[in-house]
């Protein structure tokens, strides 16, 4: 794979998770659709994901901090697409099966110690077993895993062609 193609494959990157990013804000300011404990988790992987795609464009010349750049942005994406994936399966339980709904992350976050609230961030409540929107049959998770399968797809490309390109600049 061409070095301008990845480079301009790290921008678009970048820009993607912008606009998913963009699109997950106006879903919740515009729309008021408060977003659940995983759909937070879920928009810290794709923030990562694009700062990962942004140093690998920036530090792209530099062999070992554009390949850190990529292994940030890989490992995002696979950390998003299990997070997705779990969200995807509360949204199917049947309602019985459904946890408890919780407060808000916002008074979680006030009131919990750090390792409570990433606790209950990964595993989810009730609020994350809500289907508030569905495109073409599909819901915000289904979406996201998507994109994070997409994201992982390419960094692990992108990772390997750095390596098969060798030594540029140290």
């Amino acid at each position: 794979m061409s070095p301008r193609l990845l480079r301009f494959g790290y921008l678009a990157g970048f820009l993607t998770c912008a606009a998913l990013l963009g699109t997950a804000y106006y879903f919740e300011i515009v729309l008021y659709m408060e977003p659940c404990p995983l759909c937070m988790v879920q928009r810290l992987a794709t923030l990562l994901i694009g700062i990962g795609c942004l140093l690998a464009f920036i530090f792209d010349g530099f062999r070992w901090m554009s390949r850190l750049a990529l292994a940030l942005t890989t490992g995002s994406a696979i950390f998003g697409a299990v997070v997705a994936d779990h969200h995807i399966w509360i949204q199917h339980l049947p309602p019985e099966d459904v946890p408890d709904c919780g407060p808000s992350f916002d008074y979680l976050l006030e009131t919990l110690p750090m390792n409570e609230l990433i606790s209950i961030m990964l595993h989810g409540d009730g609020n994350c077993a809500d289907v508030s929107w569905m495109f073409w049959d599909m819901s915000m998770p289904e979406w996201t895993r998507l994109f994070f399968i997409a994201f992982a797809i390419a960094g692990l490309i992108a990772l390997i062609s750095s390596w098969r390109r060798g030594d540029r600049k140290s």
